[in-house]
């Protein structure tokens, strides 16, 4: 995580380029660009922009919303999960979009881990 500070002092330049890496083939590359920007990360500093206004990173989330990787899923979903810490409605609106327009066992498996929070 040694990006992350360059990262967020770039954040939307940053968003524009991870989203690309979300169609890489490799999933942890995959899985990097949602760990790189979790609005709170577990031994990072935590990204106010992200936590006030976490819809700046659906470019990166959107793509990965049925990613077939359970590695990719649970960064997806710490990610959801993360946002609804401090955006609860946003997240909850978010996740309903999500199944209704991706309604595979993945992106389901995505939200109902995401939504852990704040529908449990």
């Amino acid at each position: 995580m040694t990006a992350r500070p360059t990262l967020t002092a770039h954040l939307i330049e940053s968003i524009t380029v991870l989203s690309v890496w979300t169609g890489t083939d490799s999933e942890r590359i995959r899985r990097f660009t949602s760990e790189a920007l979790c609005p709170r990360g577990v031994w990072a500093k935590h990204i106010a922009a992200l936590k006030h206004d976490p819809e700046l990173g659906l470019q990166i989330l959107e793509p990965l919303r049925s990613d077939t990787s359970r590695y990719v899923q649970d960064s997806v979903a710490n990610w959801i999960n993360d946002a609804s810490k401090t955006q609860p409605e946003w997240v909850g609106q978010f996740a309903d979009r999500w199944l209704q327009e991706s309604p595979t066992p993945e992106t389901t498996r995505i939200v109902s881990r995401g939504l852990r929070s704040i529908r449990d």
